[in-house]
């Protein structure tokens, strides 16, 4: 079935690591302005897997944020609450027992002839006839990717980007060895389950969709169109980040400053034409503007 025969649904996924900042809060407003332009059902997840960066007032902090901003969800999603799902997806896939740690991944990976000169190290395959015999160390769980080739356009963009499972890739841990699963098996469990048809999200996610179409195909999933927008820059030109020190939204808010201004230099940082205050519904026009110009994909 392909989206174009499903009703819209769009999402927005943050961690509750810590306070929302400038750069979510702006992805958050793309995502439900997408969601809202296509009169889709806009969901709320939270991707809390790794436990040990959950900060647990965050949760609320966050719905504080949005509700403050004006951009409302329709559905709720917890990742932690859904771990039967993940493990059920993992035991349907070929994965293996890995025991390599990163320095060994690494001197492996320099050892090998065919080294990768690529953006990041892949994976030589180590453990994939079996792990060392006898090796009392726990196990990652690794997905054997499949020998092709993904190619996946970005519906933002306009670019298509084709990876090589295999060679650019590389088998995938799905689990980690104390038990939690990854944001890559998760997140398309996640959006299967509940139907996601557009992920609209963070450029530096970019790279990462070629795998997960893949385990989506793998899974017997539906592949959702994805949208990779712009991140927020500080005036140094790098990413906004909470560990970076952004201004977290809360701060604003309770601070007693205006959702509507803040809306408005959001929008502004996009080279929109605004006033000085803004609701998320007046924003709606620009955002329909925009995805009317949107290059298309190449597909030939």
């Amino acid at each position: 079935m392909s989206t174009k025969s499903r009703r819209m649904v769009g999402r927005f996924a943050p961690s509750p690591t810590g306070g929302m900042h400038l750069g979510n809060a702006r992805t958050a407003l793309l995502a439900w302005l997408h969601t809202r332009t296509h009169g889709g059902r806009h969901l709320l997840r939270f991707e809390d897997l790794d436990t040990g960066r959950v900060r647990a007032w965050a949760y609320d902090a966050t719905r504080r944020d949005l509700d403050w901003l004006g951009l409302d969800w329709d559905e709720e999603y917890i990742q932690s609450e859904r771990l039967e799902f993940y493990a059920h997806a993992l035991n349907t896939l070929t994965t293996y027992p890995c025991t390599c740690t990163r320095r060994e991944i690494a001197a492996a990976i320099q050892d090998s002839a065919g080294a990768p000169h690529g953006s990041e190290p892949v994976y030589p395959g180590t453990c994939r006839s079996a792990s060392a015999p006898g090796d009392p160390r726990p196990a990652a769980r690794r997905w054997q990717v499949p020998a092709e080739t993904v190619c996946v356009p970005d519906a933002w963009t306009g670019a298509i980007l084709c990876q090589d499972l295999p060679s650019e890739v590389g088998d995938l841990v799905l689990q980690r060895n104390d038990g939690v699963f990854a944001y890559h098996l998760a997140v398309v469990v996640d959006d299967a389950h509940s139907g996601v048809t557009d992920v609209l999200r963070g450029a530096d996610l970019w790279t990462a969709t070629p795998r997960q179409v893949a385990l989506q195909r793998a899974l017997g999933y539906v592949t959702p169109r994805y949208l990779h927008v712009p991140l927020m820059t500080d005036f140094r030109g790098e990413r906004l980040a909470k560990r970076g020190g952004a201004p977290p939204i809360m701060t604003l808010r309770e601070s007693g400053e205006s959702p509507e201004r803040v809306l408005s230099e959001l929008a502004r940082g996009l080279g929109w034409l605004v006033p000085e205050e803004v609701t998320g519904s007046e924003l709606i026009p620009f955002w329909q503007e925009v995805w009317s110009r949107r290059p298309t994909p190449d597909l030939s």
